[in-house]
């Protein structure tokens, strides 16, 4: 089948999954998710879209988030977006059903999908707090940008090889100014993106963004001191374009409208810009400063044990969703320094998933159900893509999760020990995580070290990930409980006509949420 069938096939495939058009309200995606607005959630058939092939899981937030993986997701969406603009025309039934879910393969991986699935409702409702909606917001000014940083980043390796090998001197140049140019404008993208993400006028946030980035500011002087373009970075550009979003709105509140297509704009740029030259740019660039300083002496000095405290929490702060407050540390320290020493520690929680989804595949050799779940998520999960095992496996299980973020906390002290020995391991841009990282690294010791430490990383992750899982990550009642044969049943047809739910026989046990 070619590519373009294949990817209007999953969309096809996912569409009368989730309500049919009429009941999509919006659509977007990131690295990895389709992220789809719903007008009625409870047209969704879950279990129909998890049997999809191309579909890794779904996860519940404030929009629904279909799990396709890097690359696959890219090519979907605008197959998916052209389906839904067809249904409309069409002007389908909201109501029609779907196709019927495919029978699953036993009540085991049931019962840990349903866990999964109330986790993540649970979560979600736990993380709806006005602190935690902000930095959702925060990080939805920033996910837009994650393409650009990663095909810049790439590039920025690319030539930084060139160089060092002498190779190619006429199109370096060239490579530099195409990795660089994006990451010289990146204050104007982040306040474009801010005011759109705060309600206001997007062309409004960026300009009063592009001051930030102006030759000419280092004319101006500023609390004594001569300012300097890009002072202040992405964070300087979040607070100029919410303050733009303000000024803007107070504007059109009071404003005439007769006066608003000349006055509102001006006195935006005008009050917002003088704000952002004579204060946010000062104070932005000394907390970005601060964030740069700290990072180098947290794993100067912390080493091994700011490593493994960073890798081993790192799954619980998503959890938590204040995972989304590193997203413009990653960006200002990428803008600061060329690469963010944080991300490939982090990355080393995934490490850990991967360790201990291996360990429950050996520990459970009875369960068909459960090793088929790990089999099919396990490819991405070596990528870096890590929903699948950690919402379909460990965390439904309760101790593996666990156990896995203990080799993340292994994996991540690792790479903090070498850091602290001064070899520096970073990535050029955010997003990936796992195998998909390499070709994103850089370091100040070489690409080839660089290279080996963070590969070194994620073997420690997997390793102690397993191990800890294997010989800690089960009591016996939850062995007893989830080690047991589940053959497929073959879902029979009653006489009204309707499927019936497929069980593991008439004697089966009622098995009860799996304990820590």
């Amino acid at each position: 089948m070619a590519t373009e069938d294949k990817n209007r096939a999953t969309a096809a495939a996912i569409l009368p999954l989730v309500g049919g058009a009429a009941n999509v309200s919006s659509i977007a995606h990131c690295m990895t998710r389709l992220r789809l607005g719903l007008h009625d959630r409870s047209l969704v058939d879950d279990e129909a879209l998890k049997a999809v092939p191309a579909v890794m899981g779904v996860v519940e937030d404030d929009t629904y988030q279909i799990v396709l993986g890097p690359g696959t997701v890219a090519r979907v969406t605008p197959e998916f977006e052209q389906l839904v603009e067809e249904g409309r025309t069409a002007d389908p039934a909201p109501g029609e059903a779907a196709p019927p879910a495919p029978a699953s393969a036993s009540a085991s991986a049931d019962e840990l999908a349903a866990q999964g699935a109330a986790m993540k409702a649970a979560r979600k409702t736990k993380n709806a707090t006005p602190f935690k909606l902000f930095l959702r917001r925060v990080a939805n000014i920033f996910v837009p940008l994650i393409p650009a940083l990663i095909g810049c980043g790439i590039i920025a390796g690319l030539n930084g090889l060139l160089v060092n090998l002498g190779w190619l001197t006429s199109v370096t140049p060239a490579l530099a100014a195409m990795a660089s140019g994006f990451m010289a404008l990146i204050a104007v993208f982040v306040g474009y993106n801010t005011a759109k993400e705060f309600g206001g006028t997007p062309i409004l946030g960026g300009a009063v963004a592009a001051i930030i980035v102006f030759p000419g500011v280092a004319n101006i002087e500023a609390f004594g001191q001569k300012l300097s373009p890009g002072q202040g970075g992405v964070l300087g550009a979040l607070g100029a374009a919410v303050l733009a979003v303000y000024v803007e709105k107070w504007c059109r509140r009071w404003v005439p409208e007769a006066l608003d297509v000349l006055v509102t704009p001006t006195l935006t740029v005008l009050v917002s810009g003088l704000v952002t030259i004579f204060g946010l740019m000062y104070v932005a660039g000394e907390i970005s400063t601060a964030i740069g300083t700290f990072a180098d002496w947290l794993l100067s000095n912390g080493g091994a044990g700011a490593g493994f405290v960073l890798g081993g929490l790192f799954l619980p702060l998503v959890m938590l969703g204040l995972h989304q407050a590193l997203i413009p540390i990653h960006t200002t320290l990428i803008e600061q320094q060329g690469y963010t020493v944080l991300l490939p520690i982090l990355a080393m929680a995934g490490a850990g998933q991967v360790g201990a989804a291996a360990a429950v595949y050996f520990r459970l050799p009875r369960n068909e159900s459960i090793r088929r779940t790990i089999k099919s998520a396990l490819p991405a999960g070596l990528l870096g893509v890590g929903e699948p095992l950690i919402y379909g496996v460990s965390l439904p299980l309760g101790r593996p999760f666990i156990t896995a973020c203990v080799g993340g906390a292994f994996g991540g002290g690792f790479i903090g020990l070498f850091n602290q020995l001064g070899d520096k391991v970073g990535s050029t841009a955010i997003g990936p995580s796992g195998w998909a990282l390499f070709p994103l690294l850089d370091g100040n010791h070489g690409l080839g070290t660089t290279v080996a430490i963070y590969a070194g990383g994620l073997l420690v992750g997997y390793f102690a990930g397993f191990f800890a899982t294997y010989f800690f990550g089960f009591s016996k009642d939850l062995l007893a409980e989830f080690n047991v044969s589940q053959e497929p049943a073959e879902s029979t047809v009653a006489a009204t006509g309707g499927p019936t739910s497929p069980t593991t026989g008439p004697d089966s046990p009622t098995k009860e949420p799996a304990g820590v």
